[in-house]
């Protein structure tokens, strides 16, 4: 049940980035068609547009998280035995966890801080930008504890300990530590 709510708000954040990217380009490209070819704009395209760009990383930093799709190295782990492995996932998550906790706190403050400040010109309250910081750690810190929960009880298989399938200096398919099924050229 909460895969599916966790896979839910991938979905529904990836059109949401989709209609914040739509609105960015079709604002700024209408207001420079307005600048150079009528002399005019529109005012608020601008702070909008960057407001918009601020919630779509925010969004996109939660679906990379549900898709493991973060960068990452592999390096140290894919050499650990599994033991050394899943130590380093729950040291990993508990790390993560922590962060969330941190940017939850400071988004809050900054939200409470400027709830009575309004923006230059649409003049909306500038807590509504950092409710992003708000939004993404609270669902980064549910997507985090939940896969520590499948961990802990024995729900996440080992090959999921790596969250790196594949690495550009290795062929794709072919994940860490797994024998290659190519044939060696012998000198």
């Amino acid at each position: 049940m909460i895969q599916k709510f966790i896979n839910l708000i991938g979905r529904a954040f990836g059109l949401l980035m989709v209609a914040c990217l739509g609105l960015m380009v079709v604002m700024v490209f209408g207001n420079v068609v307005l600048r150079y070819g009528f002399n005019s704009s529109i005012t608020m395209s601008e702070e909008l547009s960057r407001w918009l760009f601020v919630w779509m990383t925010f969004l996109g930093a939660v679906v990379g998280l549900i898709q493991h799709a973060h960068l990452g190295t592999d390096a140290l782990l894919s050499r650990l035995p599994a033991r050394g492995r899943k130590v380093c996932f729950v040291l990993a998550h508990g790390l993560m966890l922590a962060m969330c906790w941190f940017m939850f706190d400071g988004a809050r403050q900054q939200a409470l801080i400027n709830l009575q400040s309004t923006s230059a010109v649409m003049e909306v309250s500038m807590a509504w930008l950092y409710g992003a910081g708000l939004v993404f750690s609270v669902l980064a810190a549910l997507i985090i504890a939940f896969e520590l929960w499948k961990f802990l009880s024995g729900r996440l298989p080992d090959t999921e300990l790596i969250g790196i399938a594949t690495s550009d200096d290795m062929p794709h398919g072919i994940a860490p530590g797994a024998a290659s099924t190519q044939p060696q050229e012998r000198a």
